[in-house]
């Protein structure tokens, strides 16, 4: 009996991991670029034309916000305060239109920035591995029934985790299209919806470094035997969207979005030098 389950298990592994062989090289390109992939499946270029779509939409909400604000403000005096200093409105109105223009430009700078730092962190978490994640882990479900029970276990984590990626990679994309529609919280004193936006943009993006990271860390300690920690580290980049979660802090309402950006890039050029030390 219990060979003909370590022969059912390995059999199963064998299917799947054909798939998932190389899959820690590519998913964080999936994760920051993940139009360029489901443009490919589904072909067309439906998804520039969305991206087009909410720009204008979002550029046209900028304006005409812009557009209420002078006039509630000067004209009905209604909104805010009459006497106050119209270039603050009009500096509040360029920031919302230069973000929201140089974004797309901005966003591929920091995904680059990402996925070297995320490659060079691989690097130097493979060490010696010389044998493929495939053989490793059928090599050792092979050996007897805990074995082949582990490493299904194993595998069954890795393949949520999988997932999480893809749906990490639908989010990114989501955040990516609607930050045009963002911008509009830059018109009011304390951002608006900009502020959580952005928190929730960089929390997305250093879940897929970090859970990239642990899967890789779990590989390595699976194929070396410490099996346990293989899955504890597995468990830990399925929990990361939590982990992360519990120690982000919110910006203040007066914290300029831009401070963020530059402190962002300040720690990936920190994490950067490090690695290559």
């Amino acid at each position: 009996m219990e060979v003909i389950l370590i022969a059912l298990i390995s059999a199963l592994l064998s299917a799947a991991l054909n798939y998932v062989n190389n899959i820690l090289n590519s998913i964080v390109p999936i994760a920051l670029h993940a139009e360029q992939y489901m443009t490919t499946l589904l072909g067309g270029s439906g998804f520039q034309q969305t991206f087009d779509v909410i720009f204008n939409f979002g550029i046209s909400l900028i304006v005409l916000k812009f557009l209420k604000r002078v006039f509630d403000s000067y004209i009905l005096w209604q909104d805010g305060d009459p006497d106050a200093d119209p270039i603050n409105l009009v500096t509040k109105f360029l920031r919302a239109i230069v973000i929201a223009v140089s974004f797309p430009t901005l966003y591929d700078w920091m995904a680059t920035a990402t996925e070297d730092m995320t490659n060079q962190i691989l690097n130097s978490l493979s060490g010696s591995l010389s044998d493929s994640f495939a053989n490793s882990v059928m090599a050792m479900a092979s050996l007897n029934l805990f074995n082949a029970v582990i490493s299904l276990i194993f595998f069954i984590c890795f393949f949520f985790l999988y997932i999480q990626f893809l749906m990490r990679g639908m989010e990114i994309l989501i955040l990516r299209m609607g930050m045009p529609i963002a911008c509009t919280g830059l018109m009011e004193n304390d951002r608006g919806v900009f502020g959580p936006y952005m928190k929730k943009f960089f929390q997305s993006a250093l879940t897929v470094v970090v859970q990239i990271s642990l899967a890789k860390m779990s590989v390595g300690l699976m194929i070396n035997g410490h099996v346990f920690w293989g899955i504890a580290a597995m468990m830990l980049a399925l929990k990361t969207p939590r982990f992360l979660q519990e120690f982000m802090i919110t910006t203040g309402a007066g914290g300029n979005p831009m401070n963020t950006v530059y402190h962002t890039t300040r720690l990936v050029q920190m994490a950067k030098s490090v690695i290559k030390k």
